[in-house]
This record gives C-alpha cells, structure tokens and sequence, in this order.
C-alpha cells in the first residue's frame, strides 16, 4: 500500500466522540450511530469556523495499539476552540510527521479495507492521533485521505 510521508500543523476538530475497540463485535455499530447523530442530528451543521467542508473521521486516546480501546470522533477541523461547546469534544490533532494515504472507492468498504491492510504493516505509529479526511460525500465513489501518527526519528 503506497503512502507518502508529509508534516503537518496542530489542528482542532470538534464533533462527538464513542468509545470502542476493533474486536468489539458492536464496534461497526458505535461508529455508525456516532456518523448518523453527527450528520442527522444538525451536529456537523451546528459547528461554527469550520476551516472546509471536509469531515473528519479521529481515533485517538488508544489503550494500547489496534488491539485495545480508542476514542473515535466524528468531526471538522475549525480554526478556532468553539467558545460554547455543549456536549461538542475538542481534539488537538497534533502536529507532527504523518503517513499520508489515499484511498477510493465505496467509502464503507475501502476504509474498512485500508485499516484491515494498515493492521499488518509496520509503521512506527504513534497511537495518538489518526484520522480520515473525507474529500467528497460520494459514498460509492469517495476519495479518502487517511493520516497515521509516525513516531519521530
């Protein structure tokens, strides 16, 4: 799987967020119900200063590694911390070195088939901070940029 390795600035996302793990058997379930509350309950629309249109799809507070809990959040970048959040959470991605994947397709299934892939390789992850970069709402044909946290040298 090709990637190309880029740096990026701090960004803030703000959206809702779930708790889950990739051998929960409820774990497609979590993240599907967050995506529909963020999309159908007026949450994405709701967030003020949005940098793009792009939504953001962030794992991030692993236990461990893919095996254990992670926070996953349904969100937007913005360019400024919301003054009146409500039940809104605020992530920090941090700046730093990331991979950088495209990924096309049916949006469901190539991003399910890009962790399955992710999963087997070795890469000096971090665990802190990944997230998908949605550049279209095109669900059979999306264009997806997937950053993995890289460890620096």
């Amino acid at each position: 799987m090709d990637y190309e390795i880029v740096t990026l600035k701090e960004k803030i996302a703000v959206g809702v967020s779930a708790r889950t793990s990739n051998t929960s058997p409820e774990m497609g379930m979590v993240i599907g119900q967050l995506w529909n509350r963020f999309y159908n309950e007026g949450i994405y629309a709701s967030i003020p200063d949005k940098v793009n249109a792009k939504a953001l799809g962030i794992y991030t507070d692993y236990a461990s590694d893919e095996k254990g809990e992670y926070t996953v959040m349904a969100a937007c970048e913005t360019s400024k911390v919301p003054e009146n959040t409500g039940d809104l959470v605020i992530h920090r991605i941090p700046a730093g070195k990331y991979a950088k994947f495209v990924v096309k397709g049916d949006m469901q299934k190539a991003v399910a088939d890009f962790w399955q892939e992710l999963w087997t390789m070795d890469l000096p992850r971090t665990f802190h901070s990944d997230f998908e970069e949605y550049q279209n709402h095109d669900m059979e044909n999306a264009e997806i940029h997937i950053y993995i946290g890289l460890q620096e040298e």
